[in-house]
Formats: C-alpha cells, structure tokens, sequence
C-alpha cells in the first residue's frame, strides 16, 4: 500500500542566475527538483523526498543541508565519493532564458547505482515524479534499473507522474530518446508532456495528436504549451484549460517544472484534472514573476490558492 509521501527523481545542479554585471546568484535547480519544490510547498505535511546521487564534496554538501532547511530528505540516495554537482548557468534575453551547462560528471548520473537503496527511497510514496531528463542522464543498465523500480512502485500503489522534457542534446540520438521514454510511458498514471517537445521528438502537429497518442497507453494526461491553452484528458474526456497571462514576466525557468508540481498538489487535494491545471496555471505565472527556478513557498502557496 502506499503512503503518504512525495517523490522525485533525477537531477539538482549547481544554478547560477539572476546576472548583474559580473556578479551571479548561485542556488540549486533542475528540472525534477523544481517539481518537487512545488509539489513540497503545496502538499501540507507530506514527506517529501529526492531521490538522486550526492557527491562528498562541499557543494554538495550544501545541497543536502539546503533540502533539509526547506523540509525535504533525500531517502537512501547514495554519497558517492569523490563526485560532485552538476552546475548551470541562466543567460536571460528579456524574460527568455538559455543556459550553459557543466554535468558531464555530475553525481546524478549515479542515481541508480545501487539498486536496493534506489527501491527503498521509492517505498511508502502517494507520488513519484521523473523525466525524460531523469532518464538521458543514465546509462542503458541504469535507466532499466531505475524503470523497474518505478514499476514496483506503482505495484505498491504510487501514482506514476512522467514528464517527457525532451532535452536533444542529452541523448545520443532521437530514436534512443523516443524508445527510452516510451518504456517510461508504460508505467506511468500521470503524463505531463510539453507539445513543443513532442512535436520535435515524435513529429506531433497538435496537442490534440499529442494527447491521441499517449492516450494509449496512460489514463491520464495533460498537454503544456506556453501561454496557450492545456489540453486535459482524462476517464475519456478532453478540455483546453487556459493559461494565466503574464504581461511582463521576469523569467521564465522552471515555469513548466513549477506547472507540474502544482498539478499533482491539486490532484493529491482531491481537485478534478480540470481544476488541478488551472491551480497549476496559477502557480506556473507566479514563478515567472521570480528569478530563477525556485519561487518562495508563500509566492506559490498564494499562486495556488488563487
């Protein structure tokens, strides 16, 4: 039987951002964590937990200390030594953002290492979240690994929650992407695909082809795309709920991560699919409103109250 807690699974780097001049904010970020921090700030007195691989270093270190201030563990995940963070930069154009990244050896990579931990950080979880991106950072024996320990998980009774987040330059090449990510599809309750994404990687020409094709093989599904509408699916039926617009946003990372937290908040509430996007909405245009990836608890506890 499942528990109470919430989980995520993948990869927090090292996040210098909000640059003014030669000076950086250095904080801790990526795509999964992001999810997790929202899903944390929004779910009461859930047990949070991410799941990953840490280095012995001071960085790391630091990240473990910062996850423990804000109330969320890091179960069974292993120390590995001598390893260390990922680190990312965010270059803003306006409120656009890039980034450059530094994680060709970065802990994570490690997360499934140790096959008996990773299950047990996955035991007594409502929730467990990953991501294509969880996904390309592993080796072949280590995403098979990481994949049936999902599948027990969701034996258990967890709720299976997959965001595709294509990233190119992760995987080796597009067929790998797309082969990995639906072995990750069948074992998952909750898709949160962004349509851009899946229409460079499946060659989808609308959300609606998007929604078709998950469709057959999860329940449950919710189209992202930008400032346009959500498609929401689910128990056979679909509806566009409308995004939140922001005028004048500062930044948009983590927008789409902060969305997904938000959703799953909603759901594990009680909140039909429906409702839960447009809680989501609400939360995803707070942290526009912010620089960098993770907005204040209160921000996203007011965001998603409405």
């Amino acid at each position: 039987m499942a528990g109470n807690g919430v989980a995520s699974v993948g990869e927090c780097m090292l996040e210098l951002s909000g640059q003014a001049g030669p000076n950086w904010r250095m904080g801790f970020a990526g795509d999964t964590f992001n999810t997790l921090w929202a899903l944390h700030a929004l779910s009461g007195d859930r047990p949070a937990t991410y799941v990953s691989a840490f280095g012995d270093d001071p960085f790391s270190h630091d990240q473990i200390g910062f996850f423990a201030q804000n109330g969320i563990g890091i179960g069974a995940s292993p120390i590995i030594a001598g390893a260390r963070p990922g680190l990312y930069a965010i270059s803003l154009t306006g409120a656009e953002r890039s980034f450059t990244y530094w994680r060709g050896d970065a802990a994570a990579r490690q997360l499934a290492s140790d096959p008996a931990a990773l299950a047990k950080s996955l035991q007594n979880q409502s929730v467990v979240y990953f991501s294509g991106i969880t996904l390309a950072i592993l080796d072949d024996t280590a995403r098979k690994t990481l994949l049936a320990a999902i599948a027990i998980a969701r034996g258990a009774g967890s709720r299976i929650a997959f965001d595709p987040n294509y990233r190119p330059r992760l995987w080796r090449n597009r067929e790998d992407a797309q082969a990995a990510i639906l072995e990750a599809l069948a074992v998952t309750d909750i898709a949160l695909p962004t349509f851009p994404d899946e229409q460079m990687l499946f060659g989808d020409t609308t959300p609606e082809a998007t929604a078709e094709r998950l469709g057959r093989t999860v329940g449950e599904i919710v189209v992202k795309n930008g400032e346009e509408p959500a498609l929401v699916v689910s128990n056979g039926a679909t509806k566009r709920v409308p995004a939140v617009h922001v005028a004048a946003p500062v930044d948009t990372t983590g927008a789409g991560d902060s969305f997904n937290g938000g959703y799953l908040a909603a759901r594990l509430a009680g909140h039909a699919p429906t409702e839960a996007a447009a809680h989501a909405h609400r939360v995803a245009a707070a942290v526009v409103q912010v620089r960098g990836a993770l907005a204040p608890f209160e921000v996203l506890r007011n965001a998603f109250a409405g």
